[in-house]
């Protein structure tokens, strides 16, 4: 690749194979990366941005990496490190108003665990955008909440392990709510569900599955489940159950919003029978709900395969573009588009 001027970006590079040329190198297809090189000079203005940003993500903190990938030239590779309490480390050297307005959109991004580009005018304002910035999000693990210690739940754990979850189980009895019955979860705890949901923290990605099976557990559970931002809400129960305890649920003042929100009974329609199958029944769901896929057959659809869950991303300006700033390596190593 053609390098930059020292201590200057490259601009970027774009390497790709059509599928005919990457199957004459025994590769299965094509594609396109985009590649940017950023140096970071032991004395450079930067540097100390982008230790802000690698130390957040080593302690395990919400933070974003902000760089100029387009516009002047002497914009080029300028940077901010973004906290999640709108805090920033660095400067873009432009319009007094420019990093505040990065700042902001930003948070977007980052609040939503996202990377991408977007769009801002020099001045900070969203008309006639003069610079694009490449955010690289780095965010903990997105935590999945898994209340009812029951055989179903320890697949489930094993599952969400797998997905890349931090999984808690959650269990008022503690005779099932044992380490020895769920070796592979990073938390167990011994509480009241409903009680547990409304004192530890939840956010935006968290997924909330419901195995209690047994309406003093859940109505209190799903009333305080439908009221946070979750990525998703699900319960088991037949649906004898399920319309018992939506009715429940209605009498608590749940909205016809909130009450949309809850997948239940829980999981797609897999034909599953061993507490495995249910659980991947369940996991089909969840990501199905958080990236917007159908929960079809591809064999009987004509949608894209993948979805590009980072061109959907407007942001507040909605100028945000996914398609041109896709991340080889992320911040501390965290893969935030999960």
């Amino acid at each position: 690749m053609r390098p930059g001027a020292p201590g200057r970006p490259s601009g970027g590079e774009r390497f790709g194979y059509s599928d005919e040329d990457a199957f004459a190198v025994g590769l299965t297809c094509g594609g396109v990366l985009d590649i940017l090189v950023t140096p970071v000079p032991a004395d450079g203005p930067t540097r100390k941005t982008f230790q802000t940003a690698l130390s957040a993500a080593a302690r395990g903190e919400a933070a974003a990496l902000v760089r100029v990938v387009r516009g002047p030239a002497e914009l080029l590779g300028r940077a901010l490190a973004v906290r999640q309490d709108d805090s920033y480390e660095g400067g873009l050297g432009g319009h007094p108003d420019l990093d505040r307005a990065v700042v902001t959109e930003t948070r977007s991004l980052l609040n939503a665990g996202r990377t991408g580009t977007f769009d801002i005018a020099q001045d900070g304002a969203h008309c006639e955008p003069g610079l694009t910035l490449f955010v690289e999000s780095s965010v903990p693990p997105p935590r999945m909440l898994v209340f009812g210690a029951i055989d179903f739940a320890a697949a489930l754990v094993r599952m969400g392990k797998f997905l890349g979850y931090h999984v808690t189980v959650c269990d008022a009895r503690p005779v099932f709510a044992t380490r020895s019955r769920f070796p592979e979860a990073d938390d167990i705890v011994v509480d009241w569900p409903h009680c547990y949901l409304r004192r530890t923290e939840t956010d935006d990605r968290t997924v909330v599955c419901v195995l209690t099976h047994d309406a003093k557990f859940d109505v209190p559970l799903l009333e305080a489940a439908l009221r946070l931002p979750a990525a998703y809400v699900g319960a088991m129960g037949s649906r004898r159950t399920h319309e018992d305890r939506d009715r429940r649920l209605r009498d608590t003042g749940l909205t016809e919003a909130e009450l949309a929100r809850l997948h239940s009974p829980i999981g797609l329609d897999l034909g599953a029978r061993t507490p495995e199958e249910t659980a991947l029944s369940i996991a089909a769901e969840i990501v199905a709900a958080r990236q917007g896929g159908t929960g079809l057959p591809l064999s009987g659809s004509h949608t894209p395969i993948h979805h590009d869950t980072m061109g959907r991303w407007s942001g507040a300006s909605g100028r945000h573009r996914g398609g041109d700033g896709r991340p080889l390596l992320l911040v501390g190593g965290r893969n935030a588009a999960r």
